[in-house]
C-alpha cells in the first residue's frame, strides 16, 4: 500500500468510526443505569436531538461484536435517526432504564420523578461532550410524555422540546396531556402533528387547538398504511412523509425557518 492509500484508509476509517453507533450508559438513580444509542459527526453539532420513542420506550440495547442491536426499529423516531443526524446534529436514543427493562416504561414511569433523575443525568453527560450544543428532548406517541413531563421538569437544563403525535387521551388505564400545563415548559415547544392521525389517543383537533398558542407542523398525505392507525407505519408514525416531517423539525430546532404545513 502506497503511502497516500495509507492516508486515505486512514480517514476513512475515521470519518466510519464518527459516523457509528455506540451505547452510552450512565448512572441515573442510584443503583441504576440509563443508556442511550448515540449518534454524531466529527464536527462538533449545533444541537443534540434526544428521543423518546412510543410504546414501552425498550429498545433492549446490546453490542453483538462491532454492531450495536436493538428493538423497536419501525418507530417513527428510531428509522428516521439517521436522517436527523447529520453535520449539525447529534442524536442520543434513549432505553428504558436498567430498572424498566423487563416490561418498559409505563406512562406512570415516564411522567415520574425517577425518569427525571435518570434523564437529567444523561442530559449532564451530553452537555460534557458537545458543551456548545443545545439540548432539545423530541418524543412520540406515549414518548410525548417523557418528553413533556421532563420538559417541565428540567427547566434551563434544556433547549426545546418537540411533541410529534402526542398522547392526548390515555384511557382508564393510561396518562394523556390533553389537561397538561405546556405553558410550565419554559424552553421553546414545538408540536407535530398528522392531519390524519387515526389513533383515537392521538386526535388532530387537540394539536390543531394548541397551534394557536405554540409552533406547529401539521403534516398531510403519504403512504397507505402498512399497521394499525396507532403504530408506526401509519399516519400517525408520518409514513411516507418521514423526511421531509424530519427536514421541519431540524429547521426548527436550528433557528431557521419551517414549514408550518406539509402537503
Amino acid at each position: 500500500m502506497t503511502r497516500r492509500c495509507a492516508w486515505v484508509a486512514v480517514l476513512l476509517a475515521a470519518a466510519l468510526s464518527a459516523r457509528a453507533e455506540e451505547i452510552v450508559t450512565v448512572s441515573g438513580r442510584k443503583g441504576e443505569t440509563q443508556s442511550y444509542l448515540l449518534m454524531h459527526n466529527s464536527p462538533p453539532p449545533k444541537a443534540v436531538a434526544v428521543l423518546f420513542p412510543g410504546g414501552e420506550g425498550l429498545l433492549r440495547l446490546h453490542a453483538e461484536g462491532s454492531s450495536v442491536k436493538f428493538a423497536g426499529g419501525q418507530n417513527f423516531l428510531v428509522r428516521t435517526r439517521g436522517m436527523l443526524r447529520d453535520d449539525e446534529v447529534a442524536v442520543a436514543v434513549l432505553d428504558a432504564p436498567s430498572d424498566q427493562q423487563r416490561s418498559g416504561m409505563g406512562d406512570g414511569f415516564r411522567t415520574g420523578s425517577a425518569h427525571v433523575e435518570d434523564v437529567g443525568a444523561v442530559v449532564a453527560d451530553l452537555r460534557s461532550r458537545f458543551p456548545g450544543a443545545k439540548i432539545y428532548l423530541i418524543g412520540t406517541s406515549r414518548g410525548s410524555l417523557s418528553a413533556a413531563y421532563l420538559g417541565r421538569s428540567l427547566g434551563a437544563a434544556v433547549d426545546g422540546v418537540i411533541l410529534t403525535s402526542s398522547v392526548f387521551y390515555g384511557g382508564r388505564s393510561g396518562i394523556g396531556l390533553s389537561g397538561f400545563d405546556f405553558g410550565a415548559i419554559k424552553a421553546p415547544l414545538l408540536f407535530v402533528h398528522h392531519v390524519y392521525d387515526g389513533c383515537r389517543a392521538c386526535p388532530y383537533r387537540d394539536a390543531e387547538s394548541l397551534g394557536r398558542r405554540f409552533p406547529l407542523i401539521s403534516v398531510n398525505g403519504g403512504k397507505a398504511a402498512e399497521s394499525d392507525p396507532c403504530e408506526p407505519l401509519s399516519a400517525h408514525g408520518y409514513f411516507g412523509r418521514e423526511e421531509e416531517t424530519v427536514q421541519a423539525m431540524k429547521s426548527w430546532m436550528l433557528g431557521r425557518p419551517f414549514p408550518k404545513a406539509i402537503d
